[in-house]
């Protein structure tokens, strides 16, 4: 049962902005979901290097949810910085008016504002947690005082929230001890979903960021020549800013003419070739719950996706396989199995996203927290 409608203020280190148009469309897709039964405003803080003003606030209502975005000017100084920060951060309030509930998504460094409005102003506050540096070996970067303002944010929270079970256990690890309830990422079932008929070509799909680093594509690309010696019927489209940057490797490899690039592209357009296509393909070093990965299940495409993180907490074994990361005969003896075997269980895939990842069922998660808080 949902209650009166509440003000949800959702803080963000990341956020989709004019700077990084794709960074934390994750969160987005939270913050959408949870304005099926509330009114949410988002606020996002970030440098822009083109900027000429100081501070600059942009409003926009998009997709029922309040927007506000500070673009604040480059300063090297990070005691200035910070003053603008703090600035920015009190004109948006202002703008935003009264609010119930604070839901931080990434812990630092914008969290510290969670706990000033917690201990000023009285307002609980949740987390959402997504980030990937918490694995070891990974947290080694993080610096002292980073963890410790980090430990205080996640202390002070009523419940955090990171995407899987596995993230929990490595913040856990780390030293962020609080009252975790895990709630996964979402996926829009209603954008991505089951196309009619596959395309006559055998295709594999990636997207990511395309940092080699984290989704290891040179590996990826190695498997796929590898793939090209048992069959010439297939391509291979990579999807994602810096996507073009491995055309010289693709050139290396002689397989230019089965790779196709593509940098930006509408997440309608993702969830068409995604649906189309008859593999999605993971093969990253590290992930916690790739919304990618989801979104494919959604499309009833099958997916090879390397065992790390979050990802075998929700990946049924007749959905595609699971294998060791840096495995490139794993990888190429997967796509060849996808390759013969025709999957017949697309229907079965969709349902299953909808029941874990859909937007009502992500809303009901977030919004038994939320009136729990208000009850408390």
């Amino acid at each position: 049962m949902i209650n009166k409608k509440k003000h949800i203020l959702f803080i963000c280190s990341w956020y989709p902005s004019r700077v990084l148009p794709n960074n934390g469309d994750f969160i987005m897709r939270h913050a959408e979901a949870v304005a099926r039964y509330n009114r949410v405003s988002i606020l996002h803080i970030i440098t822009d290097n083109l900027s000429e003003k100081k501070i600059e606030i942009n409003y926009q209502n998009i997709n029922n949810v309040n927007t506000y975005i500070a673009y604040v000017k480059r300063i090297k100084n990070l005691i200035f910085k910070g003053v603008l920060f703090l600035k920015a951060f009190r004109t948006i309030l202002k703008q935003i008016g009264d609010f119930d509930i604070v839901h931080v998504n990434r812990i630092y460094p914008l969290g510290i504002f969670a706990v000033y409005l917690k201990t000023v102003k009285k307002k609980p506050y949740i987390i959402s947690e997504h980030w990937t540096g918490y694995h070891t070996p990974l947290n080694s970067k993080i610096g002292f005082g980073e963890y410790l303002i980090s430990k205080l944010i996640v202390q002070k929270s009523s419940y955090v929230c990171p995407v899987s079970n596995n993230l929990r256990d490595a913040m856990i690890s780390f030293g962020l001890f609080g009252n975790y309830k895990p709630i996964p990422n979402v996926v829009d079932c209603e954008v991505f979903k089951p196309h009619k008929q596959k395309n006559e070509i055998f295709t594999i799909i990636h997207v990511s960021n395309m940092k080699d680093t984290q989704k290891n594509i040179s590996g990826i690309l190695n498997a796929v020549k590898e793939f090209s010696l048992v069959t010439d019927n297939f391509k291979l489209l990579l999807i994602g800013e810096g996507s073009e940057k491995y055309k010289k490797k693709v050139n290396q490899l002689k397989i230019h003419n089965k790779v196709q690039f593509f940098e930006h592209i509408s997440h309608k357009d993702v969830a068409s070739k995604m649906s189309k296509a008859h593999v999605f393909l993971l093969f990253s070093n590290y992930e916690n719950l790739p919304c990618v990965i989801l979104e494919s299940f959604s499309c009833g495409t099958p997916v090879i996706s390397t065992n790390v993180g979050g990802i075998p907490e929700y990946f049924p074994k007749n959905f595609g396989f699971l294998i060791d990361k840096n495995n490139k005969l794993a990888l190429k003896n997967a796509l060849i199995e996808i390759y013969k075997t025709s999957f017949i269980n697309t229907n079965e895939m969709h349902n299953y996203a909808l029941k874990h990842f859909g937007k009502k069922n992500i809303a009901f998660k977030f919004q038994s927290l939320y009136e729990k808080l208000i009850n408390e």
